[in-house]
């Protein structure tokens, strides 16, 4: 039984390939270049004043972090590619259209897990306030949504 920090981590095949490119040059040509920056950095003398060291040393801690934190993302990964959900349902991996029952506009979404969120390229969360209210709703459904603002209402408009 896996822990609570350990829970299971959703991806579609494109996220998952971004996040192994990541540490792919991470490991492959991060560490060196900070490596080759600590050198350097030692060579100019006494370290306790030397903010080169300092600088690199801090980046060398970064980068080991981010790589122990995506082998973590990878180890418990889980691929996604929309087809578990049942036809025309909602889940991760839709992309869905949401029609604000306000003032008419339209949004395109696609659900993702929380580790690809980017709302500027309409990737939402699953665990966002409004991944979580459609998920597993279908086409011409109306949701109420509570956000920080009130409540909203959506009509899903499309799921593909």
């Amino acid at each position: 039984m896996k822990k609570d920090k350990d829970k299971e981590v959703l991806l579609t095949p494109s996220g998952l390939r971004k996040l192994e490119e990541e540490l792919d040059t991470l490991k492959s040509l991060r560490r060196r270049e900070v490596a080759q920056r600590i050198k350097q950095a030692r060579e100019f003398g006494d370290l306790t004043e030397n903010s080169e060291y300092e600088d690199a040393k801090n980046e060398q801690a970064f980068i080991e972090g981010r790589i122990l934190t995506l082998e973590k993302i990878l180890r418990n990964a889980r691929i996604i590619d929309g087809e578990s959900a049942a036809a025309g349902e909602v889940g991760v991996g839709s992309t869905v259209v949401l029609k604000d029952m306000e003032d008419g506009g339209e949004f395109e979404y696609t659900i993702v897990g929380s580790v690809e969120t980017d709302p500027m390229d309409k990737k939402i969360s699953n665990e966002s306030p409004v991944g979580r209210a459609i998920l597993g709703k279908r086409k011409g459904n109306v949701v109420e949504i509570s956000v920080p603002a009130g409540l909203i209402k959506f009509k899903i408009m499309d799921v593909s």
